[in-house]
């Protein structure tokens, strides 16, 4: 009879990787590599570098992190070449700006190996140094768009745009990444919440970048990115119920027209209205065309989302491996 899970002991050991994007954080990226040393002593530090302008590539090289150079601009397309070209059992997500408690990796990665999960995201926690370090626009852009997806996908995050994230090699090597920008994060916590996979969500200290350091994002600009992503998602991810609530509009409105016509109609056996006549025809066939599109798309979707499982459940889980001591 075999043991289908063994000791710790017996676990392989883990390959742990710690990918950090960047684009031009030549104030912080020695720094945060340094703090990766101390916290993982057993992880290959990877930067991803994208097409900065600084000497953010030449920094990390020198600081011992394997360097590659993305030249699609985008934190999207840098996490497409980071799960696509970086082999490992955990990868350790991090950005460049020195902001995320590195320190508290090792208690994230532990966390994710002896739970058998797919996901651990840590929260942010402003460490209350400076009142500029986690605006409040900031805070309030966040309540909004991770409650969105919570009301359209389920799960219980509160952080859904964090940064900082482990990832199992099964989550890394099945998710197709099609966003460019930071969008990424929506689409990220989308795909683990679609396969309801394993996932958990730990306070992690919030701090300010170092002085002279610039933050990347626009307020007004990547959060109306993010909103689009979430609502291209609702489409691809939720067709039926999307195309539901279509077809329900357009019957409403092809009822709202037609009732007053068949009013006149039934006391003067007229339509003297004839264009509101058509209009209302051609609302209610489109509503019954946009339930013919939900239910197809609907099926689609359920191919993809097994095609996806599948590939997935390919994938060994971390439970498997140990860390080394």
């Amino acid at each position: 009879m075999t043991d289908d899970n063994p000791s710790a002991a017996a676990r392989a050991p883990i390959r742990i990787a710690a990918v950090i994007p960047c684009y031009n954080e030549a104030l912080s990226i020695a720094q945060v590599v340094a703090q990766f040393r101390a916290a993982l002593p057993e992880a290959e530090i990877h930067v991803f570098d994208n097409n900065s302008t600084d000497d953010t590539a030449a920094i990390a090289r020198a600081s011992g992190a394997t360097v590659t150079h993305v030249a699609a601009p985008g934190k999207g397309n840098v996490v497409r070449r980071m799960f696509a070209d970086v082999e490992a059992d955990v990868y350790v997500t991090v950005d460049g700006d020195a902001t995320y408690d590195v320190a508290s990796a090792p208690r994230l990665v532990d966390a994710l190996v002896e739970r058998n999960l797919d996901m651990v995201v840590g929260c942010r926690v402003d460490d209350g140094q400076n009142a500029l370090t986690y605006r409040a626009g900031h805070r309030f852009g966040n309540r909004l768009l991770t409650g969105a997806v919570a009301q359209l996908f389920g799960g219980g995050l509160t952080d859904m745009l964090s940064g900082y994230r482990v990832f199992s090699r099964r989550y890394a090597k099945s998710f197709p990444a099609l966003s460019q920008g930071f969008e990424i994060e929506t689409e990220l916590t989308v795909h683990a919440l679609e396969l309801r996979m394993p996932h958990a969500e730990f306070d992690t200290a919030y701090s300010t970048r170092p002085e002279g350091s610039h933050s990347k994002l626009s307020t007004y600009r990547d959060g109306w990115r993010i909103l689009k992503t979430i609502c291209k998602l609702f489409i691809s991810e939720r067709p039926l119920q999307f195309f539901s609530i279509l077809a329900a509009v357009l019957a409403a409105g092809a009822i709202a027209l037609a009732i007053p016509l068949l009013l006149t109609y039934l006391h003067t056996g007229l339509v003297p209205r004839l264009p509101t006549a058509v209009l209302a025809t051609g609302a209610m066939l489109a509503a019954m065309l946009s339930m013919v599109c939900g239910v197809v798309m609907h099926a689609i979707r359920l191919a993809r989302r097994e095609a996806k499982r599948l590939r997935y459940l390919a994938i060994p889980g971390v439970g498997q491996f140990r860390r080394t001591p």
